[in-house]
């Protein structure tokens, strides 16, 4: 039995999406390399378009080239070319799959293209919202990353209950990574003096609101560091912003992450929406407080192990940061719930379930 892997998202800068199926793979490559229960009898391969260059090696899981197409064309046709085999079918792990092959299992992270359309372009919005109740339909299973996007997709592309499938996340891959702390150093800030987000340029990241919670903030002496692509024209926007309290970091790497998160004195979490949320489950896993939006699905992942705020009030946050910087029990307490909670989730439980939905398909062929 084969399963096919659709790899046309390596090659790309990591998002939070290709992440998770980068981690997947991973714990799968792990699996086979155990002779894991859950993988016995079945041969995984990743394959990819043509002249797509990947830093993804698996030392049990091959990366094949495969078609004569590229993009939207190559998932499309070339993948259903490879499901022809009565002992093959088509994993899926970044939302896309094929509409013409019946034995694959999607996973769907969220449905963003209708909570937060103007994120997105009128052609993307148009073909997602044509995709997604195709491919719920065809596909034999639907995964998604949390409960809260599970009623998402029932609702939004009428994909049947008992279709969908929650396989969450996990955050312990930061622990893998080798703390850089010369960020620090960069930047001049000291270990548990700053407050860290990371932000976007997509509008439901809500970085404004990091932005506005800071001006009426009591403590003039803590810094934000706000790693990622933040976008500038928001200092343009807030006037009053005394920018030498904020540090837009960039691009950072995950061993720089990994010593941010270690070393900050909260981390804030301000999206309006999300499928799922790593970035909690990172800094819990890295030993940092977490403030966090009680929006969509980030109450579900985060538990009791977070402090809420409303996405639309900066006071609020701007308190939060306040009780933070002054209660050291308040943030023992956060961090110990934290490192609790971030145990619930884990990749290679990702990896188990999902390899077990692939048999299954097989049994039910």
């Amino acid at each position: 039995m084969i399963v096919y892997i659709n790899g046309r998202f390596l090659g790309r800068r990591i998002t939070g999406v290709d992440r998770y199926a980068i981690e997947v793979l991973k714990e799968l490559n792990t699996l086979i390399a155990e002779n894991h229960p859950s993988v016995a009898g079945v041969e995984y391969k990743i394959v990819i378009p043509p002249r797509i260059k990947t830093d993804l090696h698996l030392t049990h899981i091959p990366i094949v080239a495969y078609g004569f197409f590229s993009g939207h064309a190559w998932e499309q046709l070339s993948l259903l070319m490879l499901s022809l085999s009565s002992k093959s079918m088509v994993l899926n792990l970044c939302n896309t799959g094929s509409i013409f092959v019946r034995s694959q299992i999607v996973v769907i992270h969220d449905a963003a293209v209708v909570r937060i359309p103007s994120t997105f372009s009128l052609a993307f919005r148009v073909w997602y919202k044509t995709l997604m109740p195709v491919l719920g339909r065809v596909a034999k299973k639907i995964v998604t990353v949390s409960e809260y996007s599970k009623k998402d997709i029932i609702n939004f592309f009428g994909v049947h209950p008992e279709k969908v499938q929650v396989v969450g996340a996990g955050g312990e891959h930061i622990l893998s990574q080798q703390p850089d702390a010369g960020i620090l150093e960069k930047f001049q800030v000291h270990p548990g003096s700053y407050v860290l987000a990371v932000s976007s340029h997509a509008p439901h990241k809500n970085f404004s609101l990091t932005i506005e919670s800071l001006k009426l903030s009591k403590n003039a002496n803590i810094p934000y560091l706000i790693a990622g692509g933040a976008n500038q024209k928001i200092f343009g926007e807030n006037s009053q912003l005394d920018s030498s309290k904020v540090t837009l970091l960039g691009y950072v790497s995950d061993n720089e992450l990994r010593a941010l998160y270690e070393h900050a004195l909260c981390f804030v979490f301000p999206s309006l929406y999300e499928g799922f949320g790593l970035p909690p489950l990172e800094a819990m896993n890295c030993g940092c407080p977490v403030l966090a939006s009680n929006a969509a699905s980030i109450p579900e992942v985060c538990s009791d192990a977070a402090l809420y705020f409303s996405p639309h009030d900066p006071q609020e946050l701007s308190k939060l940061i306040d009780n933070v910087a002054h209660d050291a029990d308040l943030r023992k307490s956060l961090v110990n719930q934290g490192l609790k909670r971030a145990k619930d989730f884990s990749w290679k439980n990702s990896a188990i379930d999902i390899a077990r939905m692939c048999k299954e398909i097989f049994t039910i062929k």
